[in-house]
């Protein structure tokens, strides 16, 4: 898609494939089932990093085979992670 100029848009639940096919995300905001907004196109790792915030979830890379993984909450690698506002490693360079 990207090299005939073209956009597509894919609904995706997996941290792993989402990664993959995007270069950007569109996250959106509200109470399930009550209301919802979809906010403007934001890059992946802006995107995880706010969604991720939103839950008060962190996720490492496992080191083996590269899938995220949750960290347990309030561990180091949690509360070092939501300091320096990186709620997801898209890199294993990056831990």
């Amino acid at each position: 898609v990207n090299h005939l100029g073209k956009m597509a848009m894919v609904v995706e639940h997996d941290f792993v494939m989402a990664s993959a096919l995007s270069d950007k995300v569109v996250l959106y905001e509200g109470r399930p089932g009550v209301e919802c907004t979809a906010r403007t196109p934001v890059g992946l790792v802006g995107g995880f990093n706010r969604f991720l915030n939103q839950l008060d979830v962190t996720l490492r890379r496992d080191p083996e085979n590269y899938r995220p993984r949750v960290n347990k909450r309030g561990s180091q690698q949690d509360q070092e992670q939501k300091k320096a506002g990186n709620y997801f490693v898209f890199d294993a360079a990056d831990d």
